[in-house]
C-alpha cells in the first residue's frame, strides 16, 4: 500500500500537505511508484493517513500541475512520469543519484556495519543500556536557572566558548569528587563526549597512527579514531580490564574507561593504572580516559581519575552531564594536558564544537547553587536500589539462563549467556517483544569473545524493571 511509504510527522515544521507532496514527488521520481500506477482516491488515502481529504486533494492538485500525475473528475489520479526521469525542478526538490552511484568515504561505507547509535525506536523502553532517568530530574529548578541565563545574557562578556564561571566550578567538583587535578583553562565545554573524542582525533591522529581500544568496548571511540585514519587495535579484558597486549608497537593514543569499564563494569586497578601511566611516553603517546558514568559508585568509595596520577601532562580526561543529568543537555567536557590547550581552543573554533553559551551559564549556576550534588546524591541512592532489583530479579527468574555480573557502579550491567552465544538472536527476540537490549558481541572490535546482554536499570523504576524481567522470562 502506498499509505506504508508515506510518512507524516505532526510535529514537523512543514504542514502535513507539502510533506504529502514531496514524498509522493519522491517515491515517484525515484520509481517506487511506476508510471502508468493509479494512486489510491483522496478519501481512502485521507482514511489510511489519517488526514483530511483537503490534504490529499492539495498534493494531487500540486503533483498533477507539476507533470506527475493526471487527473480527471471522477478519477483516482494515475502517474504520468518514469521514475528517475523527472523534471528539473523535481530534481532540486529529490536527488536522482541512487545510493549505489554515492562515493563515501572509507569510514562512512562502514558505518552500517555497526548498532552504534543504537538504532532501535526512538522511544526509549526498558531496559536500553546508558540512560539516567530524565523523569526525576529537577526540572523546575532547571527551568529556574535557564531563565536566569537567558536574563542576564545581555551582561555576559563576549567570544568566550568555554564559560569561565562553568569552568571554574567543573574544576573544584572534579577535584573534590574524582581527583582530577587541573586548572579551570584545562577545561573544555562541548557538545557531548562523543565531541570530545571527535577533537582529541582531529588534533592528535595522523592517517596510520596506532590507537588502542578497549574490546568490548565504547564504539563511539573507535568510530572518532577510524574517523581519522587511525589504525584502530582491540585490547583484551581480564578482571582488571584492559591488558597491555605483548609485541604490539607503542600506541599514538590509548582510550581507556578505567573508573568503569564500558560495558562490563570492571574496575582497573591501582597497579595497572600505573603500569599503563609508566608505560606511556610523554609527548608521544596519549591516554584519553572516559569517565561516562563516575558519579555513581554504590558498593565502596569511587576510584579517583587516573588523569590525577598523570604527573606528566599525558592524560585527557573526558565526562559528559547526559548521565548524571538528563540526556537533553547536550553537554560534555574535556580536560586537556597543559601542552595542547591553546591548539585545542583554536581547533574546537574552527571544527565548530562550540556548546550553547545560555546552557553553560545555567549549568554553573545549577552547580554553584549545590542542586547538582543534591541531585547525584539522590539519584545514587535511586539507582543502587534498582541494581539490587534488577540483579535479584534476574537471578531467581533467569538464573539458569543468566549469569549476571554485578557492578560496583554505573548505570548498567552484564548479563552472559550461560549456554548460548546467540546474543544477537536473543537482543532480536527482546526488542520485539518490548525489552531494549544490547548484544555485547556487537561491542567487540573484531571476532567476539563475550556473548551476553548490556541491560540498563537506571532509567527505570521498580515496576518497571520487574515487567521487563517477566517479558524475558517469556522470551527465554
Amino acid at each position: 500500500m502506498i499509505s506504508a511509504l508515506i510518512d507524516l510527522k505532526r510535529t514537523d515544521g512543514e504542514g502535513l500537505a507539502v510533506q504529502l507532496t514531496s514524498q509522493l514527488r519522491s517515491l515517484i521520481a525515484t520509481g517506487r511508484i511506476g508510471k502508468g500506477r493509479a494512486l489510491p482516491s483522496s478519501r481512502r488515502l485521507a482514511s489510511d493517513l489519517s488526514v483530511s481529504r483537503n490534504t490529499v486533494t492539495y498534493a494531487f492538485e500540486q503533483l498533477a500541475a507539476e507533470g506527475y500525475l493526471e487527473a480527471s473528475p471522477g478519477r483516482r489520479p494515475v502517474v504520468t512520469v518514469d521514475g528517475g526521469e523527472s523534471s528539473e525542478e523535481a530534481g532540486a526538490a529529490t536527488p536522482r543519484t541512487r545510493s549505489a552511484r554515492l562515493r563515501l568515504s572509507p569510514w562512512a561505507s562502514k558505518l552500517k556495519q555497526t548498532d552504534w547509535p543504537m538504532s532501535y525506536q526512538a522511544q526509549l523502553k526498558p531496559l536500553r543500556p546508558g540512560h539516567g532517568d530524565a523523569r526525576e530530574f529537577p526540572n523546575e529548578i532547571w527551568a529556574r536557572c535557564l531563565r536566569r541565563s537567558a536574563v542576564s545574557a545581555a551582561r555576559r562578556e563576549l567570544g568566550s566558548v568555554n564559560r569561565l564561571r562553568l569552568r571554574e566550578a567543573l574544576a573544584h567538583y572534579l577535584a573534590s569528587s574524582r581527583g582530577v587535578r587541573a586548572t579551570a583553562d584545562q577545561i573544555m565545554i562541548l557538545p557531548s563526549a562523543q565531541a570530545a573524542l571527535t577533537l582529541i582525533a582531529a588534533v592528535l591522529i595522523t592517517p596510520g597512527d596506532e590507537v588502542w581500544v578497549e574490546d568490548p568496548g565504547y564504539p563511539g571511540a573507535a568510530a572518532a579514531f577510524r574517523a581519522s585514519g587511525a589504525r584502530v587495535t582491540g585490547m583484551r579484558l581480564d578482571e582488571q580490564g584492559m591488558q597491555r597486549m605483548p609485541g604490539l608497537a607503542a600506541a599514538k593514543l590509548i582510550f581507556m574507561t578505567p573508573s568503569h569499564q564500558h560495558p562490563t563494569g570492571r574496575v582497573m586497578s591501582l597497579a595497572r593504572r600505573t603500569e599503563f601511566l609508566r608505560s606511556s611516553s610523554p609527548g608521544k603517546t596519549w591516554i584519553v580516559e572516559d569517565d561516562y558514568d563516575g558519579e555513581f559508585h554504590y558498593d565502596s568509595r569511587p576510584v579517583p581519575a587516573l588523569q590525577g596520577l598523570d604527573a606528566h601532562g599525558r592524560v585527557f580526561y573526558v565526562g559528559t552531564f547526559s548521565k548524571a543529568m538528563t540526556s537533553d543537555i547536550r553537554l560534555g567536557y574535556l580536560v586537556v594536558p597543559p601542552l595542547l590547550v591553546s591548539t585545542l581552543e583554536i581547533a574546537q573554533r574552527h571544527i565548530g564544537l562550540i556548546a550553547s553559551s545560555h546552557i553553560q551559564e545555567a549549568l554553573a549556576e545549577f552547580i554553584a547553587d549545590g542542586h547538582f550534588l543534591a541531585h547525584l546524591r539522590r539519584m545514587r541512592r535511586l539507582y543502587h536500589a534498582r541494581r539490587d532489583h534488577l540483579v535479584e530479579g534476574l537471578e531467581r527468574q533467569l538464573g539458569e539462563v543468566l549469569s549476571v555480573e554485578v557492578p560496583s557502579g554505573g548505570i548498567q550491567l552484564v548479563a552472559r549467556l550461560k549456554r548460548s552465544r546467540a546474543d544477537q538472536a536473543a537482543v532480536k527476540r527482546l526488542v520485539e517483544a518490548g525489552v531494549e537490549t544490547r548484544a555485547l558481541s556487537s561491542l567487540a572490535l573484531g571476532k567476539p569473545r563475550d556473548h551476553g546482554l548490556l541491560l540498563g536499570f537506571a532509567a527505570w523504576r521498580e515496576a518497571e524493571i520487574s515487567a521487563a524481567v517477566r517479558t524475558m522470562v517469556s522470551c527465554f
